[in-house]
């Protein structure tokens, strides 16, 4: 989806494997998209291990049901944003800028966004 705004994605389906390319190269991403249903490691605790990485790097937590994380207290998590799924092309491209704008990039200019939730 986003591929096709124009920015550069890696896409993992396994999050420990995520936080590992992740921990390799933690500034050469500009935004993570990340579910919070997945298996072995959920999206709240990713977003946790990647903020303690880089703690300035814009993480959308995305969910269409969770008991740990809802709109309300996505927040506090240290995510910039939350998307409740389904979601439309429209809305990743809106959460998606919006997380970029305070630093000034645009998709042509974006170094890459890792997307990490299960097909």
């Amino acid at each position: 989806m986003l591929k096709r705004l124009g920015y550069r994605v890696v896409v993992e389906t396994d999050p420990r494997r995520a936080l590992e390319i992740f921990q390799a190269q933690p500034d050469g991403f500009d935004l993570v998209i990340t579910d919070q249903v997945m298996p072995h490691l959920p999206g709240n605790r990713l977003v946790q291990e990647l903020l303690a990485i880089r703690p300035d790097i814009p993480i959308i937590l995305c969910t269409g049901f969770s008991d740990a994380v809802d709109e309300e207290n996505a927040g506090t998590l240290g995510t910039r944003e939350f998307i409740q799924k389904p979601f439309t092309m429209m809305k990743s491209r809106e959460r998606s800028e919006k997380c970029l704008a305070p630093k000034g990039v645009r998709p042509f200019r974006i170094k890459k966004a890792a997307i990490i939730w299960l097909p």
